[in-house]
């Protein structure tokens, strides 16, 4: 039995109680963690809208029986799919976000959250970037043709699918080296944050 005297130089009572040390973080610290938080979540937002306005530009350009159709075309059911893709996938991050500003705390292990975030970023960012590559090529290839001439509005809402596409991957890539700096803070000193 220990005495008294042990108790109070600061023993616990018991082998099998631990205290785990918290992060200790000062107010000017929590704030740079939020603002952060908040500059991810603006950029996953941002992604959000432009991928999910891509998608229903490209999903809504049929005309009718006589026109093109959007799903006639490989290059645009590419287009289609990966921005359906990444703002699914964004519409997660956004609440990961939104959950990690709430709480503090990470939705997934810290370790995990952080390879997880960096690693989709860089797979969807790419995967974004090769279908909106492939529906230029096809826009551009459509401009030359009959198809552009008897439906010109069905070139235009390609292009601006396309468009919007680019700029989903543009903040998509923002996300991507935010997540990035995460990753190598968390390499260097065992914290998602390198303050």
């Amino acid at each position: 039995m220990r005495s008294p005297q042990a108790f109070r130089n600061g023993d616990t009572p018991s082998p099998h109680h631990r205290n785990p040390t918290p992060h200790f973080h000062n107010t000017v610290t929590l704030r740079k963690l939020r603002r952060f938080n908040s500059l991810i979540f603006v950029f996953r937002v941002t992604a959000f809208t432009f991928s999910l306005a891509s998608s229903v530009f490209m999903v809504t350009n049929s005309r009718g029986s006589g026109s093109p159709r959007w799903f006639d075309f490989d290059a645009f059911r590419f287009v289609f799919a990966a921005n359906s893709i990444v703002a699914l996938y964004s519409l997660f991050e956004m609440g990961v976000s939104v959950w990690e500003i709430s709480t503090g705390a990470t939705l997934l292990p810290e370790i995990l959250q952080v390879w997880f975030d960096f690693g989709h970023d860089q797979v969807f960012a790419y995967l974004l970037l090769s279908a909106d590559s492939a529906g230029t090529a096809l826009a551009k290839t459509l401009k030359g043709t009959d198809t552009c001439t008897a439906s010109n509005s069905f070139c235009v809402q390609s292009d601006i699918s396309v468009a919007l596409g680019f700029a989903g991957f543009l903040f998509l890539g923002f996300s991507s080296l935010l997540s990035g700096f995460r990753v190598a803070s968390f390499i260097i000193n065992g914290s998602r944050f390198h303050l």
